[in-house]
C-alpha cells in the first residue's frame, strides 16, 4: 500500500522521530550531536519553526515542534541532508544514514503536548543512559535541562513550556520537574509514538467499548488527537491539496496561453519573458497582462513574474489596455 503524503501545514505541532538506517547509530561522538543541534538552531531560526522539546539518542532523535510558515518538510529536508553529508565526509563513509523518512505525527495540542514534552525528555532515563533525574537536569542531549535553567540554548521554546505550568519562572520550573518525577515510572508510552484510533483513544480497550456503543470516531495513523481534531485537520489538509491543484492547472494554463499567443504574434517566447522592449513584445505583453489580470484574476505580482517584468510595469500596461479600450 502506497504510503500517504504528509500532513505539513504551517504551525502544525508535530512529534517527529528520526531513526538510524538499520538502527546504527547516527551519533558517534559530542561533535557529532553538537553539530546536528548547530544544524538544527540555525534552521530553526530561518524557518520560523519553534521546538518545544528534543532529545538525541545514540541510534535515534525526537523533536516536538509547531512547524514555521514554510512548513516542517524544508526544515526536515535541510537538516537531515546537511547533517548526514558532514558525518559521511567526517566519518569516511558512503550511503544512507538514515532509516527511510522521518516520521512525524500530528498531534493534538491540548491534550498532548505535555504529555509529549515529559515523554521526549524522559527518553534518557528510559533507555538508561542517566540513571536519575538529577542526572537528566544537566544531561546536554536532551531539552529537559535547558527548561530548569541548567543548560542554554537561543532556539528552544522554553518560555511556551514552562507557561503552561505557571506565571512565575520559579514556580513554573518547580511545577514542570514535579510533572516529570510522576512519569518516571510510567516506562514506555507506545500511544504517544503515532496516531490513529487506538492511540488517539488511549488503547485498544477504548475502542472496544466505542463500538460496543455504537459510536463512530474519525480516526488517521498520521495523526494523533481526537475525532474532531482528526476531522479538522483532514478537512484542512484537503482544502489545501485542492488550492494546490487549483495552482498547477493554472499554471499550465498561463503558460499554454502565453505560448499560443507569442506564436501569433510571431513573438519569440524568450524574448516576451526575458523583458524585451521591442514594440511588437511590448504591445503583446499588455495583451497578455489584460487577459491573465482582469479576465483570469491572476495578481499582478504574478503576471509579472510571467511576463519577465516588474509588477510597475504590468499595472502600467494595465493602464494603457484600459485606456485603449475607453479610446
Amino acid at each position: 500500500m502506497p504510503r500517504k503524503a504528509r500532513l505539513d501545514a504551517p504551525g502544525t505541532l508535530h512529534h517527529v522521530m528520526i531513526r538510524g538506517l538499520e538502527g546504527r547509530d547516527i551519533f558517534s561522538n559530542d561533535e557529532d550531536r553538537e553539530n546536528f543541534l548547530a544544524r538544527l538552531g540555525q534552521l530553526v531560526k530561518k524557518t520560523g519553526a519553534r521546538i518545544l522539546a528534543w532529545s538525541l539518542m545514540d541510534n535515534h532523535v525526537h523533536l516536538l515542534l509547531f512547524s514555521g510558515p514554510s512548513g516542517l518538510s524544508t526544515l526536515m529536508r535541510r537538516l537531515l541532508t546537511g547533517y548526514a553529508g558532514w558525518f559521511n565526509r567526517k566519518h569516511g563513509r558512503i550511503g544512507h544514514l538514515f532509516q527511510n523518512r522521518y516520521k512525524s505525527i500530528v498531534c493534538e495540542e491540548e491534550t498532548y503536548l505535555l504529555e509529549l514534552v515529559r515523554y521526549i525528555h524522559l527518553n534518557p532515563c528510559r533507555a538508561s543512559t542517566v540513571k536519575s533525574l538529577e542526572e537528566l537536569d544537566s544531561y546536554r542531549w536532551s531539552g529537559h535541562g535547558v527548561l530548569i535553567g541548567k543548560n542554554r540554548n537561543d532556539w528552544q521554546e522554553r518560555d511556551y513550556v514552562l507557561g503552561q505550568f505557571g506565571k512565575g519562572r520559579s514556580k513554573a520550573i518547580r511545577a514542570y520537574r514535579q510533572f516529570m518525577e510522576e512519569g518516571q515510572d510510567a516506562g514506555r508510552r507506545p500511544e504517544l509514538v503515532g496516531g490513529g484510533l487506538i492511540r488517539s483513544l488511549g488503547g485498544w480497550s477504548k475502542v472496544l467499548s466505542l463500538r460496543a456503543r455504537g459510536e463512530q470516531e474519525e480516526y488517521d495513523a498520521r495523526i494523533l488527537g481526537g475525532g474532531d481534531f482528526v476531522h479538522a485537520i483532514l478537512r484542512e489538509a484537503d482544502e489545501r491539496l485542492m488550492r494546490q491543484m487549483k495552482s498547477r492547472r493554472e499554471k499550465v494554463c498561463i503558460d499554454d496561453l502565453i505560448k499560443r499567443l507569442c506564436k501569433e504574434a510571431k513573438v519569440r517566447e524568450e524574448e516576451l519573458r526575458g523583458g524585451g522592449q521591442r514594440k511588437a513584445v511590448s504591445a503583446l505583453r499588455a495583451r497578455i497582462a489584460h487577459l491573465l489580470c482582469r479576465e483570469m484574476g491572476i495578481s499582478m505580482a504574478e503576471a509579472a513574474r510571467k511576463l519577465g517584468v516588474g509588477t510597475p510595469a504590468i499595472a502600467m500596461a494595465l493602464r494603457k489596455k484600459e485606456q485603449e479600450r475607453k479610446d
